[in-house]
């Protein structure tokens, strides 16, 4: 696509590394080789953290709580790579000052010290972790209905039998919508709620993709000895979601472009006062929907434990999904940290690596307790916890955004690794806890 006056590239990522890299290379070039490594360490913090850096992010209400660079977007769209909390403008761009009166200089300093005014901190704390139960329960409930809907019931696009896992459609809704949320509209939505923004990606998005459920289709695929199909569903998987993300960029990109063209942005804007009288009444908003989305669950869970087995496992993955959302976004803090003193391998990404390995492992455990235990209300507990605590605890959407940020960096050999790092890892413990216990038990 062409926005305007911008120059076309392949890649969604690829202004994001043209941009700054060509002004790094002229700036370096004058300050020495020393300069070059910081560069090349900021470079590899940025795409490690292109998805989630969990509470990190709400420590500066802002996307870099370190302060180092970010992928993210300016007022027009364009690709750049900044400090998230520093607002970019072109000199064009800054309001031209216009003659005030004293009386309207004493109302605005008012008000932006109003607007200054912050939560205590354990308020701020019980707001997140709220905002990320609630988006992820809804994330958890969509899932489940595209999975409804693309499946062999409805559409019949998806099945257990097939490379086109049941997973598919929700991996790809959620990517593309990782492109709109998590990357081209995450430093606005930062501006009315770094709760909220943070919800939406890490909690909703999050939830609404699942890698484990992704890699135990491929593993029983392989267990029945349908090789072909298990590595079809990995490189078809990671070549629609991949597009799906892009996809999602370039459409953000173009309605925000078009926006900004018409003056639209403008006209239809709003103020938002972040008192603390407004945020307090976000939080018990979001309280009582968490209380209510709960209850539900639970009633709904009671009603049909011991009658409809079909839905027992989607109200009990309600229940616990947000400790999967929870886990996730506490391991989030190790994305761009790196390995040890030295923080070696900065590049990799490995609250997300551990997230999704680990609940691919405890997916596996649970599909080989279902095999060894045939009591149904076993069953419908291992489901529930396949569905909602792994399928929250892992991500697609994240990986995949951290995946799109590594192919266009300065190294994209990082993006393969990482993905072959996930999937090989994933599938091999995942072979050893699922797959061989039904080949030498000969479970069917």
């Amino acid at each position: 696509m062409d926005y305007g006056s911008e120059p076309r590239r392949s890649g969604s990522f690829s202004r994001i590394s043209s941009t700054n890299s060509s002004f790094r290379r002229h700036s370096f070039n004058q300050v020495g080789a020393v300069h070059h490594e910081v560069d090349d360490d900021s470079d590899c913090r940025s795409v490690s953290e292109a998805g989630d850096i969990g509470d990190r992010a709400l420590h500066s209400k802002r996307y870099s709580g370190s302060g180092r660079p970010r992928f993210s977007f300016d007022n027009n769209g364009e690709n750049v790579v900044v400090p998230i909390q520093e607002h970019p403008f072109k000199e064009s761009q800054l309001p031209t000052a216009s003659p005030a009166s004293p009386d309207t200089l004493l109302h605005d300093q008012g008000q932006n010290k109003e607007c200054k005014k912050e939560l205590p901190w354990f308020m701020t704390y019980i707001s997140s972790r709220v905002h990320l139960a609630v988006l992820g329960i809804l994330g958890v409930l969509t899932r489940y209905l595209l999975e409804k809907l693309f499946g062999p019931e409805v559409v019949g696009a998806t099945s257990d039998q097939s490379y086109m896992y049941v997973d598919l459609a929700p991996n790809m809704v959620g990517s593309f919508l990782m492109g709109w949320f998590g990357v081209v509209y995450k430093g606005d939505i930062s501006k009315f709620s770094p709760e909220l923004a943070v919800g939406l990606t890490t909690g909703y998005l999050g939830s609404l993709t699942t890698f484990s459920g992704w890699n135990q289709k491929m593993l029983e695929l392989s267990a029945d000895g349908d090789w072909v199909f298990a590595v079809l569903g990995f490189l078809l998987g990671l070549f629609l979601v991949a597009y799906s993300f892009m996809f999602g960029v370039e459409t953000a990109k173009g309605l925000k472009w078009a926006f900004n063209r018409t003056n639209l942005s403008s006209k239809c804007g709003f103020s938002v006062v972040n008192t603390i009288m407004s945020q307090s009444i976000l939080i018990v908003v979001m309280i009582t929907l968490l209380g209510s989305l709960w209850g539900v669950s639970v009633a709904l869970l009671t009603k049909d434990f011991d009658h409809d087995s079909s839905t027992s496992h989607l109200w009990l993955g309600c229940i616990i999904g947000p400790i999967g959302v929870w886990i996730r976004f506490y391991l989030a803090r190790l994305n761009g940290q790196g390995l040890g003193r030295t923080e070696m391998i900065k590049w990799m990404p490995f609250g997300t690596l551990i997230a999704n390995v680990v609940a691919a492992c405890i997916m596996a455990a649970m599909a080989t307790m279902k095999k060894a235990v045939t009591n149904n209300h076993f069953g419908i507990v291992a489901t529930g916890i396949q569905f909602g605590l792994c399928g929250c605890l892992s991500t697609v959407s994240t990986f995949i955004a951290e995946f799109g940020a590594m192919r266009e960096s300065k190294h994209p050999w990082q993006a393969y690794v990482y993905a072959l790092t996930t999937i090989i890892i994933s599938f091999s413990l995942g072979t050893l806890i699922f797959s061989v216990p039904v080949w030498t038990k000969g479970w069917t």
